[in-house]
């Protein structure tokens, strides 16, 4: 995209040349601000007003504040130390309140004499560092200070002017950069937002009564009144939902004009063939999604369909309907899955659904029968060119596998539709160098059992058009969820293990869930990172995760002794894994300890239980996908999450929440909710900084939805922007390099 070169400055100015070098690596370095105009949309997190007092009874632990606060006292401490000039050292205390609670300052050392002199009972200040415990009481240790003084006039009509006089901005901080600080840096370069410009069509604007861009940034950083701050937040939202909306609507208009074969069902083929060898009618939901993949295929430009649906709402089932349909009209389709189990578990569902459907070129096979091959990393030399050879002749009209398929070595003869199962979990470069391998762009259809909430859809997967299936068919059992607190009530753990020999004892198998494999070169990255989280927030004790390795050794030996326990885990090798699952699904095991390996897409109708180990580790949305495993015959399910943290924790309210519904969409409102806001847009897939800063995709859902609506009709009535110069280039600026061709090729 070309940027327009009357608009790169002042706003596309670097830092360094404003501010000076060493300022701006801070900035750099520790924000990842670089221009003047990143600045500038470095937005308060929050405001003080000068004649109230923060709540220091409500200061998180372990975090960097900053406090507008008055000291109460200040007292200087002489001590022994072998360290300080003649053996004594000093510390000073200070005390600071703000009415409703008071915090200690220290000072030791050297650092003792400014802040002796400067902070004498009485005086307001800011202070900014980091909360800590020590002798039980909260303290902030050598914390920064600015003072906010009112006994020189002419330094209180300095203070009162920097700091926007009745409301103190403070910013999202670090250790090496205060919020004072970064208010300076946003006083020097404010000028420069009188020259923003606006990306807003006017008539949008205009229609809206929203406020023109300079004027937001100027109240967002120096409001006068609460009201400034509304009407800066409503416009920046706005700007935010508006851009990100707009780039998706050009992705869609580009999509559209592309060519694509259409690709329509025979009546009396293998499509057919296959529905009327169903052993149950299709649920009112497959049907309705079904004809909307179909009018999709139907057309001549590629569909980009996004299929979310409730663990075990039967996606496969749609999905393979689909890529018989292709098959039908001459062409070949392609499943993409993310781990080789879940690929061996597809190709033997697909397999087994067909029959002789898909014995095709085979003694036995049907009439319109098709070859369906697997195709992964670790096949033997033999089997990989047998199965080359079929993609590449057309042979196979149906081959299912993990990123294997990408490889340049990887033919097919007519790529007709590419599905991709849990498109999160697959790289861009990933899923579109698959996309490149039909004569035209094949038909696309993304496929997840993780519940998006409709805003998240609308931003995350707005290239997409949507089908939902929350319907599960016939005859699937409801799942009961319970919280064991092993910890406070050991016996419920006991009681967990005979719950699990009942019903094995009454024909079924269970799982047993651990965040680990179990040497500790071997713990995963999630889990550590985990385990680094809880402990920050002063929940975790501090053992490792529990691992898959120990607790089967641990219950073969203990309340599970007798029973026939297996393990699997992602660093098995790959022949080792199928041998596992298929023994499980034969019934040949009764127990399966394993890791998150079986979150997605195993399907063993027979299990009924799942032990969840150290169920605090795991996410919310992870864990509905873990429980989604059972109950998914005619036996109900049971699904018990342990774990070891206190009952008030947010660990457990968390797991407290799993256990309350079953429905995937209110957990993962809940799981957007508990999460910090990050970049909607996934930063693994654009590996850039946050985009959204006031935004927030769960409250301004109807936000985000007219802004949709506005972008559809500035995209059809002027898909290239030529009349919206503002407009392109904000979208330069909000959709950098990577993040542009995330949407690219979303």
């Amino acid at each position: 995209m070309d940027l327009v070169p009357a608009l790169r400055e002042p706003l596309q100015q670097p830092l360094k040349s404003v501010l000076g070098p060493a300022t701006a690596k801070v900035m750099a370095e520790h924000l990842g601000l670089h221009t003047v105009g990143d600045l500038l949309h470095h937005y308060p997190r929050r405001y003080e007003e000068r004649g109230q007092l923060t709540h220091l009874a409500d200061l998180p632990m372990d975090e960097h504040v900053t406090v507008v606060a008055q000291v109460a006292d200040a007292r200087l401490h002489s001590f022994a130390s072998s360290r300080a000039p003649r053996g004594k050292g000093q510390r000073l205390e200070v005390t600071i309140t703000d009415g409703s609670g008071r915090l200690q300052l220290v000072f030791f050392g050297n650092g003792v004499h400014k802040p002796h002199k400067e902070l004498l009972p009485g005086t307001r200040a800011l202070f900014a560092g980091k909360v800590s415990v020590f002798n039980r009481r909260l303290q902030l240790a050598h914390p920064a200070y600015e003072l906010l003084r009112s006994d020189d006039e002419d330094q209180a009509a300095e203070t009162v002017e920097s700091w926007a006089g009745a409301l103190i901005p403070i910013y999202p901080a670090t250790a090496k950069l205060e919020s004072w600080k970064i208010a300076k840096a946003v006083q020097t370069v404010l000028p420069s937002a009188q020259e923003a410009v606006d990306p807003l069509p006017g008539a949008l604007r205009e229609g809206r009564g929203l406020v023109p861009l300079p004027e937001a940034l100027l109240k967002i950083h120096r409001p006068h009144t609460k009201a400034d701050i509304a009407d800066a937040r409503a416009r920046l939202k706005w700007d935010e939902a508006f851009v990100l909306q707009v780039a998706l609507a050009r992705r869609r208009h580009a999509d559209a004009q592309l060519p694509a074969v259409a690709r329509e069902p025979r009546p009396d083929g293998l499509l057919a063939a296959f529905d009327a060898r169903l052993p149950f009618t299709l649920t009112e939901g497959q049907q309705k999604v079904s004809r909307e993949i179909f009018a999709d295929l139907a057309t001549e430009h590629p569909m980009h369909r996004l299929l979310q649906g409730e663990v075990g709402s039967g996606k496969t089932l749609v999905a393979l309907r689909a890529m018989l349909a292709v098959v039908d009209a001459g062409g070949q389709a392609a499943m993409l899955a993310p781990t080789e189990v879940l690929a061996q578990q597809h190709h033997r569902s697909v397999v087994e659904m067909m029959g002789e459907l898909a014995e095709g070129g085979m003694l036995g096979g049907a009439e319109h029968a098709t070859k369906v091959v697997l195709l992964t990393g670790s096949m033997g030399a033999a089997a990989r060119r047998r199965a080359l050879l079929d993609l590449a002749t057309g042979e196979a009209g149906i081959v299912i596998g993990t990123h294997a398929l990408i490889e340049d070595k990887v033919q097919f003869h007519d790529l007709g539709l590419v599905v991709v199962d849990e498109q999160h979990r697959f790289g861009v470069e990933q899923r579109d160098a698959l996309r490149g391998k039909g004569k035209q762009p094949p038909h696309l259809l993304v496929m997840t059992a993780t519940p998006i909430p409709r805003t998240v859809a609308m931003t995350v997967f707005g290239d997409l058009e949507t089908s939902v299936l929350d319907q599960l068919p016939a005859g699937r059992s409801p799942i009961a969820s319970h919280v064991v607190p092993a910890a406070d009530k050991p016996h419920f753990l006991a009681r967990a293990w005979e719950r699990v020999r009942e019903e094995v004892g009454n024909g079924h198998q269970a799982y047993v869930v651990c965040p680990r494999i179990g040497d500790d070169a071997d713990e995963t990255a999630d889990a550590r990172k985990a385990a680094k989280k809880e402990a920050s927030e002063g929940e975790a004790d501090k053992r490792p995760p529990l691992a898959v390795l120990d607790v089967a050794e641990q219950l073969a030996q203990g309340p599970l002794k007798g029973l026939r326990v297996e393990v699997l885990h992602g660093r098995m090798q790959p022949d080792d894994k199928d041998a596992v699952m298929r023994r499980f699904a034969a019934g040949e095991a009764d127990v399966l300890v394993a890791t998150t390996v079986i979150e997605v897409g195993v399907n063993v109708p027979n299990a009924t239980v799942m032990v969840v180990m150290d169920a605090d580790r795991f996410g919310v949305s992870q864990l509905h996908q873990l429980r989604g495993r059972v109950g998914r015959g005619s036996a109900p399910g049971l699904c018990l999450l342990v774990t070891e943290m206190p009952e008030a924790s947010a660990a457990r309210q968390r797991l407290g929440a799993v256990a309350a519904t079953l429905d995937g969409f209110e957990l993962s409102r809940i799981d957007l909710e508990q999460r910090r806001e990050g970049d909607v847009l996934g930063q693994a897939q654009s590996g850039a900084r946050s985009s959204l800063r006031v935004l927030a995709v769960i409250e301004d859902e109807e936000v985000i939805a007219e802004a949709r609506r506005e972008a559809a009709a500035v995209v059809a009535a002027d898909p290239d922007l030529e009349h919206l110069p503002g407009l392109r280039t904000a979208l330069d600026a909000l959709l950098d390099e990577e993040r542009e061709q995330y949407l690219e090729k979303g």
